[in-house]
């Protein structure tokens, strides 16, 4: 029997709490996965698994079955990478998780370039702002900006982007332009709550070289960014946007730039709203395959240091 293909569905069943999204993992139907299951069950001996409509449990069997095998899987590919290396062609899938508006706006269009300089790869690209668990989700790389990092993961810096606090002309016609962040208490303010911690993100500014966070008055509160935006240029209230969505909406006039000279002729001393940096991750140092080392190169290569 192919006793790898049932130690992959077993694995993944495992780490991730069903057949089902053992499956979804693997590019395969959950009726294929349970039977490789079955069928490495058989081959055993004994009972792995026990499966019930709501709970997937391991047997005492499986659990002594689990603890020898699940690294193999992963020393597999590692060695597969390192033969791979030798040859100088990556080979298989690239599995990249990443932030939902980063991923959207700055990832995505530059996949179809780096798939044309290595055509035997296979790339994934998972969006989502819960922080993805490498091993659970069998992810090679994830991209997160600076509040997603994890003391266990090595990162690296990719990208710094500006952040732009903006709103609609129509909205500043009715409220009136803050002059200061701390103004900023007596305006709508859309605020992100991003998924992985459920907490409201700050508003942090540097003024004269000093960090601080003014208060705000939330008005509307989202976990999409991109919907945020829309509301903003409907004229809801005031956004923190990354530049790359800011820019070209304040360009066509969308939307208005505050707390610089242009939008209100105001001198606030030497007064930035704080960037978000944006790190790339991975599990471990010395474990970087020729994909994954490829494609941190080709983001260094294709970021600009700060993001305009």
């Amino acid at each position: 029997m192919d006793t790898l293909s049932g130690i992959n569905s077993f694995v993944k069943a495992v780490e991730s709490g069903s057949i089902a999204s053992a499956a979804r993992q693997l590019g395969i139907t959950p009726a294929a996965a349970s039977q490789n299951i079955a069928r490495l069950e058989q081959y055993m001996g004994v009972k792995l698994l026990t499966r019930t409509t709501r709970k997937l449990s391991l047997t005492e069997s499986g659990d002594v079955y689990y603890t020898k095998v699940s690294d193999i899987l992963h020393r597999l590919e590692l060695a597969k990478s390192a033969v791979t290396q030798l040859q100088g062609v990556p080979q298989g899938r690239l599995r990249i998780a990443t932030s939902i508006t980063f991923g959207r706006h700055i990832i995505a269009p530059l996949i179809p370039a780096f798939c044309a300089r290595h055509p035997t790869l296979s790339i994934e690209l998972i969006s989502t702002d819960f922080n993805v668990n490498h091993s659970n989700d069998d992810v090679d790389i994830s991209i997160r900006f600076k509040q997603q990092l994890e003391a266990h993961l090595v990162s690296r810096r990719i990208a710094t982007v500006p952040m732009i606090i903006c709103a609609a002309p129509a909205y500043l016609e009715k409220a009136g332009i803050p002059r200061t962040p701390e103004e900023l208490s007596e305006h709508a303010c859309l605020l992100y709550r991003p998924a992985f911690n459920g907490l409201l993100l700050r508003w942090g500014f540097i003024r004269n070289g000093l960090h601080f966070e003014p208060e705000l008055r939330p008005s509307i509160i989202s976990n999409d960014v991109d919907s945020l935006t829309q509301m903003a240029v409907a004229g809801a209230g005031i956004a923190r946007l990354g530049s790359f969505i800011a820019a070209p909406l304040i360009a066509s006039g969308q939307l208005q730039a505050l707390f610089v000279k242009s939008s209100n002729g105001q001198d606030n001393g030497s007064l930035d709203a704080e960037p978000l940096d944006f790190y790339v991750c991975y599990r471990d140092r010395n474990e970087v395959s020729l994909k994954m080392r490829l494609f941190i190169d080709y983001l260094l290569e294709c970021l600009p240091a700060t993001q305009a």
